[in-house]
């Protein structure tokens, strides 16, 4: 029998009230300050705590099956991301590729095994890296030029991985490598689980323009993967990793929207009504506060889509070009906002070389958001791309001629 509307509001009115008391009580205070600047192991250690606290009280992963520690309905998971974006909760950074592509990409194209070793593992802390672009094959990922050759027992991987995030952290690695050279691009690819800690595996930090090494290159010299840890079948790893993309709907961009729309937007406002150099304060301004209005409607509509997003992924009626359109609003609209930030901050914002390392991409630093917001334009297909995707898959038009 269904539940009445009001029971269901009623419900959620109660998860609600129980998540705010519990931010209330666990979200460490004064997080931000002590998370900047900190030592690399400090992070670390900060990261795993804070996560081992959201699996205990069941937020950790929220949105995988109820077997595995998930199995909380959508509405429910959306009154939980709101709820940690309204108490500025830090972001659980190590986790995330973990948890949401390693764990997608498990649950629909991994063997039981390979669910069994990793998915608990997951939760327990083991970091996730992801091994796909490279010099070369970015937004074209399928011109990937790593190889693996079959040997007995496994494959004997060499190449080049590029952007890999936190890999100088990662326990593992998923990994796309060319098992067929003369197959059509997307045809001999294989998928591959690989142990960060395996002979021949080298990590190097890239050092950004924020001063951060998020990103990584992974230098891949003979590095043997037993059989076991291929995921599908030998050269169907481009059908796998379309599971691993399909990770960036839903969820992720909706937590990312309300990180957005609710402690970076409250940030945006505080910095606006913070008197300058002279005591004016830049909110008094009309052209400001006009502003102000346009991006907290567009950070609405972010909000509404994203939310609409999640509901159809859930009912398994997304549109193919819908996550494209999320994703290429959001990451517009970040920079815009880190821009204006920058902007009303003034001179004062380009001394301030650090942010919290675990904080999302709208922390205040304004500076290093703004440069920080241009990671969000290019992976994971850039902007460019989307708009592709957006005109022939969403709106059918023609594809785009290819070049001979």
């Amino acid at each position: 029998m269904t539940a009445p509307a009001g029971d269901a509001t009623a419900d959620l009115g109660e998860f609600r009230a129980a998540v705010r008391q519990w931010c209330r009580e666990h979200v460490p205070a004064g997080w931000r300050p002590a998370q900047t600047g900190v030592p690399d192991a400090e992070f670390v250690g900060f990261q795993q705590a804070w996560f081992q606290e959201l699996r205990r009280a069941g937020y950790a992963v929220p949105h995988w099956p109820a077997e595995w520690g998930g199995g909380m309905p959508v509405a429910r998971q959306v009154v939980l991301y709101q709820e940690l974006a309204a108490h500025d909760a830090p972001r659980p950074v190590l986790a995330f590729v973990g948890i949401h592509h390693a764990a997608a990409t498990l649950l629909a194209a991994g063997t039981g095994e390979q669910r069994r070793r990793h998915l608990p593992a997951i939760l327990d802390g083991e970091v996730w890296c992801q091994g796909f672009s490279e010099p070369g094959a970015g937004s074209d990922l399928a011109s990937l030029r790593t190889t693996a050759r079959a040997e007995r027992g496994g494959h004997v991987v060499n190449g080049q991985k590029l952007w890999a995030s936190g890999a100088l952290h990662a326990d593992w690695c998923l990994l796309l490598a060319r098992t067929d050279p003369e197959a059509p691009a997307r045809r001999g690819i294989s998928y591959f689980l690989m142990d960060m800690r395996a002979p021949g595996v080298d990590v190097r930090p890239i050092r950004q323009a924020t001063g951060e090494s998020h990103f990584c290159e992974i230098f891949l010299n003979d590095v043997f993967i037993p059989a076991e840890r291929l995921v599908g079948p030998v050269n169907a790893g481009w059908g796998v990793a379309q599971r691993t993309l399909g990770a960036e709907r839903g969820m992720t961009m909706l937590e990312l929207a309300e990180r957005l729309g609710n402690a970076g937007f409250r940030r945006l406002l505080e910095t606006c009504a913070r008197p300058g150099p002279g005591g004016e304060c830049p909110i008094d301004d009309a052209a400001v506060r006009d502003r102000l209005a346009m991006l907290e409607t567009e950070v609405t509509g972010l909000r509404a889509l994203c939310r609409d997003l999640v509901e159809r992924v859930d009912a398994g009626a997304a549109g193919p070009a819908d996550a494209s359109i999320v994703k290429l609003y959001y990451s517009e609209l970040l920079q815009r906002m880190m821009d204006f930030g920058a902007g009303i901050a003034g001179l004062a914002a380009h001394t301030e070389l650090r942010k919290p390392l675990s904080s999302g991409w709208e922390s205040g630093a304004w500076v290093l958001d703004f440069i920080g917001s241009w990671e969000w334009t290019i992976p994971g297909g850039s902007s460019e791309i989307q708009r592709t995707i957006i005109g022939e898959r969403g709106l059918g038009l023609p594809r785009e001629p290819r070049g001979t």
